[in-house]
């Protein structure tokens, strides 16, 4: 990562810009409005990956749609992300937006994945098979159950 002195690096800036700008393109925005605005986002940010990455968040998406269909798609920090409530419950950062080895996909503290005094949030993943899809299917169905 880049980084311009002390600080964030120029990646961490750029990712808080984006956020930035993802608040104010919903602003003035409700209901089914907004949520069709930031279901588009979604969309976009995954349309505009490459490669490996491309290929994990549109899995994820798909799954999302099969397993939590609650969920409602949106974009934080840029990334593709899936929310209850308007809170993000599981995100797929991806590997090119810091450079880094392998994208994540991520649960944030919505995620109803207590599991005694420590338990996984964040899951590398560099390739989607049929043993890894499952893994994430049975995540999302943890994270976010329907009732």
């Amino acid at each position: 990562m880049a980084t311009s002195g002390a600080g964030f690096s120029d990646e961490e800036r750029a990712a808080m810009k984006q956020r930035a700008e993802e608040l104010k393109a919903m602003k003035g925005l409700k209901g089914l409005a907004k949520l069709q605005k930031e279901s588009e986002a979604c969309l976009e940010a995954i349309e505009k990956l490459e490669g490996v990455d491309r290929a994990v968040a549109e899995r994820l998406h798909v799954i999302v749609l099969e397993e939590a269909p609650h969920l409602n798609p949106k974009t934080f920090y840029g990334f593709p992300a899936y929310a209850k409530d308007g809170k993000v419950v599981v995100f797929y950062q991806p590997a090119s937006k810091f450079t880094t080895r392998y994208g994540t996909v991520s649960f944030d503290e919505t995620a109803q994945l207590d599991d005694g005094p420590m338990w996984p949030v964040s899951f590398a993943v560099v390739e989607v098979t049929p043993e890894v899809e499952q893994r994430i299917r049975e995540q999302v169905r943890r994270a976010a159950p329907a009732a």
